[in-house]
C-alpha cells in the first residue's frame, strides 16, 4: 500500500470538509450583516512565513524569526545549510565539526536534533542515516524560527525550527550560470534559469548544479549532482498548481570517523594530529545517497476572503554506507581499536499540508484565521552489520589495511540489525492573529495522533515495538508597535517529541513536552535601513527519560528535566547607501535540573554559553575600484563540555571569512554580465574541534578558498 493511500479517511476528510466549509463561512458572513449586528468582512493572504504560515512580518512576529537572505548564503560561503547558519544567534552549527558535511547537524537554544523543514514540509528522517540534505544552491532563504513549533509542525524538539524556503518561478526571464575552482581540487559548475513557456500560463525555475572535491580527510572526497525544477501554472485567475522535484545524487560525501582527544584537544606524549588526520580506512569508506521527492502546491483564491493551500511532497530515498568507528585508545596513545560497520536504509514517505486562512474584520479587530491539517508518514528498511577490523596507528596511519573480504559480519562477536521502523503523524491546528490599534496578538492550538513502529531484529533480538502517542500545544503572544520603530513582545510557545520504550512496570512513556516563555523588543526604522531584535528566554523542556532509581540498571523512568535559558541579539543597519553591517550575539545557560544517572547540574555537549558574530559588506561606486564589493566577518564560539559528566571543556575559536565580488562588466562593455569572486572561509586557517566525549571528536573546517566567475543574461 501507497503511502498516499494508506493516508487516515479522518485526514482526508478534513481536508475536503475545510474546503467544502467556506461556502458556509461566507453565507453565515451575509446573515450576520443582515440582522444589522457588527459587519464581519473576510479577506484572503496567501503568504505564510515559518513563524505563523501567515503574511505576518518578521518584525511584527511575537517571537524570533531570523532571515538568512540568499545574498548572505553566498556571501558568507555557505556550502552546506549548517555552514550558512554560522552567523545566527542561538544557533551552534557544524556540531561534528566542519570537517563532516554529509549531514547538517546544529543546535538551537541548547537543543540538539533539531529539525528541518524544505518550504514548509517536515524533511523525513528516519533517525539514522538518510537524511534528505537540501543544497543551499536550490533555496531563496533560510528562516530560523526560535523556540517551541510544535503548534505548526507537530513532532518537535523545543530550541526552534529551520525552514529551507526554495527557488520558485516568478515570470521574468533570467539566466545564471557559475564556475567555481578553489582549495581541495574543488570543481563546481550549477546554474538556475527561469522564465515563461511562450504565451502559455507557465512559469519556469530550474536549478542544476555538479560538485566534485576532495573531503578535508586525506584519501577522502565529496561528489554531488543536483537538479531541481519547478513549473508554477496559473490553471485559472483564482487557481494556481506549482509542481516541483528536488534530485539529488551524493555519490561520495567525506568521512564521518570521529578522533579521540589525545592529540587533538588534549597533548599526546606522540605528537600532533594534523586537520587532515583520517581514522578511517579509503578501502572502506563508502556513502552513497540518492534522494527523489516530488512534491506540488495548489493555491486557490474562493474570493477576495478567503484562500486554500495545499502543499505535498513525497519521498523516494536511499543510503548505502561501508564506514569505521573507534573503540578507544590504547595506553600507548597511539593504538585505535577500530570496528567496520555498514548500513543499507531506504526510505518512502509523504508529507501533506493543507491550509484555509482568511481575514474577517469584526468591529475595530482585524482576525487573520488559519485552520489546517498536516499529515507525514515515513516507511524505512534498514539494514546494520557490525564486525571487528584492524586497529590504526595514530602517528603511523595506513588508511588502506582494510580488506573488506576479510570483515566477518557473521561471526559470534559481530553484532547488527535488519528491521522496518514505520512511523506518522496527524495533526490538526487553529490560530487566529489579531490587530486591534497598535497590538498584535498570536494564539494558537493544536492537536496531535503520532504512531510509531519498529519490527525485525535488533542487535540479536527479536522486536515488534507498537506505540501511540497523542498530544495538545498551544501558543499565545503579544506584540505593540510603538509609532518610533520599537515593538516589545511577550509569548509562550509549547512542544512535545513523542517517546519509545516503558518503565519497569510495562507502563509506556509519555511524550516529552517543553514551554518556553520570551520577552523581547524589535526595532525598524521607519526607511528600514535599521533592524533589530533583543530577546529573552526560558525553556523548560519535562519528561525526560533517566535511570530508574528503585529498578534494576537498565530500567528507565521519565523523571528527567532540561532548563535553557539565555539572551540573544541581532541587529543589521545601513549607516551609509553602500555600507551594511550585521552583528549578533548569544548568552546561553543551559542545565539538566533533573537527572537520575549522574547528570543533574551538567550542561549537555554540544552548547556554547557565548556566541557572537559580526558582517560587514561595502560597495565601492567610485574610483578605480567602482563595481567592487567587499564582505568580511569574524564570528566567536565559547567553550563547550567535552563530554556529557562535564570533566572537562572544549576552548572556543575566534574565526574570520571574506568574501570580494568585482563587477567585471566594468572593465569593458563585452563583459557586461560577467562577475568575479573570492571568498575565504576561516581565514587565517585556526585549529579548532568539536566532541562529544573523549573518544570522539572532530576537527573544525581548514582554510578554504574559492574562486568564482559568474554570468547573467
Amino acid at each position: 500500500m501507497s503511502a498516499l493511500t494508506s493516508m487516515p479517511r479522518s485526514s482526508m476528510l478534513l481536508s475536503v470538509t475545510m474546503v467544502a466549509g467556506v461556502s458556509t463561512a461566507v453565507a453565515q458572513e451575509a446573515s450576520v450583516s443582515d440582522q444589522g449586528l457588527t459587519p464581519v468582512i473576510v479577506q484572503g493572504e496567501v503568504y505564510r512565513s515559518t513563524a505563523t504560515k501567515s503574511a505576518l512580518e518578521p518584525e511584527e512576529t511575537p517571537g524570533s524569526l531570523d532571515v538568512i537572505d540568499r545574498e548572505a548564503i553566498e556571501t558568507r560561503g555557505g556550502d552546506s545549510v549548517s555552514e550558512a547558519l554560522r552567523y545566527t544567534p542561538g544557533v551552534t552549527p557544524e556540531l561534528r565539526g566542519g570537517a563532516v558535511t554529509r549531514l547538517d547537524q546544529y543546535s538551537i537554544r541548547g537543543f540538539q536534533d533539531a529539525r528541518t523543514a524544505y518550504d514548509g514540509l517536515l524533511l523525513l528522517n528516519n533517525g539514522w542515516n538518510l537524511v534528505p540534505q537540501i543544497d543551499p544552491w536550490a533555496i531563496e532563504a533560510i528562516e530560523v524560527f526560535k523556540g517551541p513549533a510544535s503548534v505548526l509542525y507537530g513532532n518537535q524538539p523545543p530550541g526552534g525550527l529551520v525552514n529551507l524556503i526554495a527557488k520558485q518561478p516568478d515570470g521574468n526571464r533570467y539566466n545564471d550560470i557559475r564556475l567555481e575552482v578553489g582549495t581541495r581540487n574543488l570543481l563546481e559548475a550549477k546554474g538556475e534559469f527561469t522564465g515563461t513557456v511562450g504565451s502559455l500560463p507557465l512559469t519556469y525555475d530550474v536549478v542544476a548544479l555538479g560538485r566534485q572535491r576532495d573531503g578535508q580527510a586525506v584519501t577522502s572526497e565529496e561528489e554531488r549532482f543536483l537538479f531541481v525544477p519547478s513549473v508554477n501554472w496559473q490553471l485559472s485567475e483564482d487557481t494556481l498548481v506549482n509542481l516541483n522535484l528536488y534530485l539529488q545524487r551524493d555519490p561520495s560525501a567525506g568521512i564521518y570517523n570521529a578522533i579521540p582527544a589525545k592529540g587533538t584537544v588534549y597533548d599526546n606524549p606522540n605528537g600532533r594530529l594534523d586537520p587532515d588526520f583520517y581514522a578511517g580506512d579509503a578501502n572502506y569508506n563508502t556513502f552513497d545517497r540518492d534522494i527523489l521527492m516530488p512534491g506540488y502546491k495548489i493555491a486557490h483564491q474562493f474570493n477576495d476572503r478567503w484562500n486554500f493551500l495545499q502543499n505535498a511532497r513525497f519521498l523516494d530515498g536511499s543510503v548505502y554506507q561501508e564506514n569505521t568507528y573507534n573503540t578507544g585508545l590504547a595506553a600507548d596513545n597511539r593504538t585505535l581499536g577500530r570496528r567496520a560497520y555498514l548500513t543499507d536504509e531506504e526510505s518512502d514517505g509523504i508529507t501533506l499540508d493543507n491550509q484555509l486562512s482568511g481575514r474577517v474584520d469584526w468591529g475595530q479587530a482585524e482576525h487573520n484565521l488559519l485552520v489546517g491539517v498536516d499529515y507525514l508518514k515515513l516507511d524505512s528498511s534498514i539494514l546494520y552489520k557490525d564486525a571487528a577490523t584492524v586497529p590504526l596507528d595514530l602517528f603511523n596511519p595506513n588508511n588502506r589495511a582494510i580488506d573488506p573480504r576479510g570483515l566477518a559480519f557473521n561471526s559470534p562477536f559481530a553484532f547488527g540489525a535488519d528491521f522496518d521502523l514505520e512511523y506518522e503523524q496527524t495533526g490538526v491546528y487553529l490560530q487566529d492573529q489579531v490587530r486591534t490599534g497598535n497590538w498584535v496578538l498570536l494564539g494558537g492550538g493544536r492537536y496531535d495522533w503520532y504512531e510509531s513502529r519498529e519490527e525485525g531484529d535488533k542487535y540479536g533480538a527479536a522486536i515488534d515495538d507498537h506505540f501511540k502517542q497523542s498530544d495538545f500545544t498551544g501558543r499565545v503572544g503579544a506584540l505593540y508597535e510603538f509609532k518610533n520603530g520599537f515593538a516589545p513582545y511577550l509569548s509562550y510557545s509549547q512542544s512535545f517529541e513523542p517517546l519509545a520504550g516503558s518503565n519497569r512496570r510495562g507502563e509506556r512513556f509519555d511524550p516529552a513536552e517543553a514551554a518556553q516563555w520570551e520577552t523581547g523588543i524589535k526595532f525598524t526604522s521607519a526607511d528600514r535601513r535599521h533592524t533589530a531584535t533583543l530577546a529573552g528566554f526560558s525553556i523548560t523542556k519535562e519528561n525526560d527519560i533517566t535511570r530508574d532509581p528503585n529498578g534494576g540498571p537498565n530500567d528507565l523512568i521519565q523523571a528527567g528535566e532540561t532548563r535553557s535559558e539565555g539572551v540573544e541579539i541581532n541587529l543589521t543597519t545601513q549607516p551609509v547607501d553602500n555600507l551594511t553591517i550585521a552583528l549578533s550575539g548569544t548568552l546561553l545557560d543551559v542545565e539538566i535540573t533533573k537527572d537520575n544517572s549522574g547528570l543533574e547540574g551538567k550542561t549537555p555537549v554540544w552548547v556554547a554559553e557565548e556566541m557572537a558574530a559580526l558582517w560587514f559588506a561595502y560597495r565601492f561606486s567610485e574610483g578605480t575600484i567602482a563595481g567592487t564589493e567587499l564582505g568580511a566577518g569574524v564570528r566567536y564560539t565559547g567553550e563547550t563540555q567535552l563530554d556529557a559528566l562535564n570533566t572537562d571543556t572544549v576552548s572556543g575559536h575566534t574565526l574570520v571569512d571574506m568574501n570580494l565580488l568585482y563587477d567585471l562588466g566594468r572593465l569593458a562593455s563585452s563583459l557586461d554580465g560577467f562577475t568575479a569572486s573570492l571568498t575565504a572561509t576561516n581565514l587565517f586557517d585556526e585549529r579548532y574541534y568539536s566532541c562529544y566525549d573523549a573518544n570522539n571528536c572532530w576537527f573544525g573546517e581548514e582554510r578554504t578558498v574559492k574562486a568564482g566567475l559568474r554570468y547573467n543574461f
